[in-house]
């Protein structure tokens, strides 16, 4: 099924690798702004349409003039991810979907092409589209300790620390209010295998805070999760990890080093800018009335 809105197209897409043919050097052209569609089909490319859940996933792009404009990405059950629209465009990319069929629960994407795309949906479907999350997206500067360092030390997570990983992944899943559908035990062994997880433990070796790394893909790395038990919060265990697994993301080569914060909450948004993280853009996450109408 195919969309036109003026020169503009919208074309489903059977899977990542066929994607990633059509609109990785999109992707690409701008790696910051796209990280999680980046981040999402590498480990779809990499581990499988299984990764995140059970439905198979559902790709497409917008071509105007034979160019990739656009691009859209859901993994069911989790919400529809959207490179930056225009309200034109996202009102076609509405039609489009409702026309092929799919089911839309939400639509993730920067705040001015959420709100289009929620606009659009509502007019479609009916009902009221809800706000769950808005985020500030976050790019490295200058790496800068926060005062004062903690004590203790840190270290990359290995096997032994599998229970606790898969534990605290499911924790943070659940803080976030996220659907949860990665096995915890299966994320906790891909990121021990890739040393993609660092542990900051006090000088007597108890872990007590977090911080995981995205695979790098297009010169970008997200710092995702940054975790700490409840208890243990308000001690700067989770800014001394974030700033260790931001060296371990320049070390692995990233040109780029990002990372999201909830715009409610004011302490992650100023330890991030203290550590020395700018602004790049807002985003916001929408949940959708009528879904698959």
């Amino acid at each position: 099924m195919e969309t036109s809105s003026a020169t503009a197209t919208w074309l489903p897409l059977p899977d990542v690798h066929a994607f990633l043919d059509r609109a990785g050097d999109f992707l690409r052209s701008r790696p910051g702004l796209h990280t999680v569609p980046l981040t999402v089909t590498e480990q779809l490319r990499t581990w499988g349409a299984g990764v995140y859940g059970a439905g198979a996933p559902v790709f497409g792009v917008l071509e105007r003039g034979g160019e990739v404009c656009a691009a859209y990405v859901r993994t069911p059950p989790h919400r529809l991810l959207v490179t930056p629209l225009t309200p034109g465009e996202a009102g076609s990319l509405v039609a489009h979907l409702v026309a092929a069929g799919h089911e839309v629960p939400g639509v993730n994407a920067d705040g001015d092409t959420a709100a289009a795309f929620a606009e659009a949906w509502r007019a479609r479907a009916g009902g009221e589209p809800r706000v769950q999350e808005r985020m500030r997206l976050y790019r490295l500067g200058e790496l800068r300790r926060p005062e004062p360092v903690p004590e203790g030390r840190a270290r990359v997570a290995v096997e032994r620390d599998r229970e606790l990983l898969a534990r605290w992944h499911a924790a943070f899943v659940r803080d976030i209010g996220g659907s949860g559908t990665q096995d915890p035990g299966t994320w906790a062994d891909r990121h021990i295998a890739d040393r993609r997880v660092t542990l900051w433990e006090t000088p007597d070796g108890v872990p007590v805070s977090m911080a995981g790394l995205t695979a790098l893909v297009a010169g970008q790395i997200r710092i995702a999760p940054v975790y700490t038990p409840a208890e243990l919060r308000g001690r700067g265990y989770a800014g001394a990890a974030t700033v260790e697994a931001c060296l371990a993301a320049r070390a692995g080569g990233a040109e780029e080093v990002l990372l999201f914060a909830d715009l409610a909450n004011p302490t992650s948004n100023g330890l991030y800018q203290r550590v020395g993280f700018r602004p790049v853009t807002d985003f916001a996450v929408y949940d959708l009335p009528g879904a698959g109408a």
